[in-house]
């Protein structure tokens, strides 16, 4: 959105949170396995305005751990309430600069949402972005006059029972020119019941003073509920949930189940993806085209090519699987595993740093680590690459064509060369020539005339 003047969103993350009962700050509560500043900082740089700058207070060294190095942050100290906040980051906004107020507690808000608010800001006046609610208990009240227009704000503490009926309330964003934060901010006080200096109390200043007041009402409740408990918090989980996965659906995936699914990152999906219940997605996910994933698996940070399969109970955490591959049920694949075209790893199967060529097969009940396995290899069930020595860890190498049989241990690090067999049942501590077999187990022995053991009689 190309912006009049410069925007500098303001973002008051000060707050203890105290019925999060917890011992990290409010604002950084998990949001989908993201803090909720990040998201609100997400959304601020969707604006294309200047660099935010947030106001940091209980937890501030935890608060500045999780921020950009380039963010700019202040300190509010003593926590005075959120006109306090502001004023304490006036000194770092330029002048004829906007300031949006944002809130680190607030993390559903659109960017949409803003862009509509500023564009109804008046050049020299104030901007407010308001909601209605079926039940408004704990929100500040819009007031307004018999012609519709703002004339204040008032808590709810300090409401009367007529003003306590409005059903229009504060959301706490705004954006004004910096100059009028400095006016106003200079007249507010303390006088209420929390002993605070309210940032509303400036909408009731700018009317008194004939400064003209737009307010853009919301028309999605949700976007502007602020996260003050774990209830709150897993209502918020709940609403974003719902609006990732409509955004799936509008790019093209089949979601069996909407409400169970989870997405806590960035995913990217290609035409006809079929998503199954209880899947979890983390991290940064692309789905190709035609990718079917199964009930119950979780990808983190993968890429997933087209027409490939997953199926249920799977796991696939940093692994890149190529197209029309087949994964699981049961399999995991850990960070490392480079999947080519067709490969099919089976149930209760783990690879690790591990890249495999195109239609090898690994089906059953084994371990792959730190290998290199070509192309057309065929991996029996039960073998394991025995790639750690308690120091160090050891490469396998297999080579295109290979047959390893069933229950087999290639002690690394060792190479199985093209087209070679291994005879199920061999401990496999010596590289294997191309083209022959070889077998590396003991020979097996008939002992005539054993007997079972049996109890010795008392």
């Amino acid at each position: 959105m190309p912006l009049r003047t410069p925007v500098v969103p303001v973002i008051l993350a000060a707050g203890q949170g105290t019925r999060m009962r917890s011992s990290r700050p409010k604002v950084l509560q998990p949001l989908a396995e993201k803090p909720l500043l990040l998201h609100v900082l997400e959304t601020a740089a969707r604006l294309g305005g200047t660099e935010p700058v947030v106001v940091v207070g209980h937890g501030a060294g935890q608060v500045r751990s999780v921020l950009d190095p380039a963010c700019r942050s202040v300190i509010q100290e003593p926590q005075l309430g959120t006109g306090h906040a502001l004023l304490t980051a006036l000194p770092q906004v330029d002048n004829g600069a906007t300031i949006l107020v944002l809130y680190g507690d607030v993390p559903l808000v659109r960017a949409e949402t803003l862009c509509a608010l500023l564009e109804i800001m008046p050049a020299d006046g104030l901007a407010l972005l308001t909601v209605t609610l079926p039940n408004p208990t704990g929100y500040g009240r819009i007031l307004r006059d018999d012609e519709g227009r703002v004339t204040g704000i008032v808590e709810e503490r300090d409401a009367d029972a007529a003003q306590r009926a409005l059903r229009e309330v504060n959301t706490g964003i705004m954006a004004a020119p910096r100059a009028r934060w400095v006016d106003w901010l200079s007249q507010i006080g303390c006088d209420n019941a929390q002993g605070e200096y309210y940032l509303t109390d400036c909408v009731s200043l700018a009317a008194a003073e004939g400064v003209p007041i737009a307010v853009h009402c919301c028309p999605d409740i949700e976007e502007t509920r602020g996260v003050n408990d774990r209830i709150q918090l897993a209502d918020a989980e709940r609403v974003l949930r719902a609006r990732r996965a409509d955004d799936l659906m509008r790019a093209g995936a089949i979601l069996r189940n909407p409400d169970c699914l989870e997405i806590r990152g960035n995913v990217t999906v290609g035409t006809d993806v079929q998503i199954d219940t209880g899947v979890v997605l983390e991290g940064d996910i692309v789905l190709g085209k035609g990718v079917r994933i199964g009930p119950h698996c979780t990808l983190r940070n993968c890429s997933v090519g087209d027409d490939a399969e997953v199926l249920a109970h799977s796991v696939l955490d940093g692994a890149k699987v190529g197209a029309g591959c087949r994964i699981g049920p049961f399999a995991r694949l850990r960070p490392g595993t480079d999947l080519s075209a067709g490969v099919h790893v089976g149930n209760y199967v783990e690879i690790k740093n591990t890249r495999v060529g195109t239609d090898s097969k690994i089906n059953h009940l084994s371990y792959i680590g730190d290998a290199q396995i070509g192309n057309g290899v065929n991996i029996g069930a039960g073998t394991i690459t025995c790639n750690y020595d308690g120091v160090y860890k050891h490469k396998t190498q297999i080579a295109d064509g290979a047959f390893i049989g069933s229950n087999t241990a290639l002690v690394a690090p060792v190479r199985i060369g093209e087209h070679a067999t291994v005879g199920a049942g061999s401990v496999i501590t010596r590289d294997a020539p191309d083209h022959k077999l070889t077998l590396a187990r003991a020979r097996q022995t008939t002992v005539d005339g054993w007997q079972p053991p049996t109890k010795l009689k008392e």
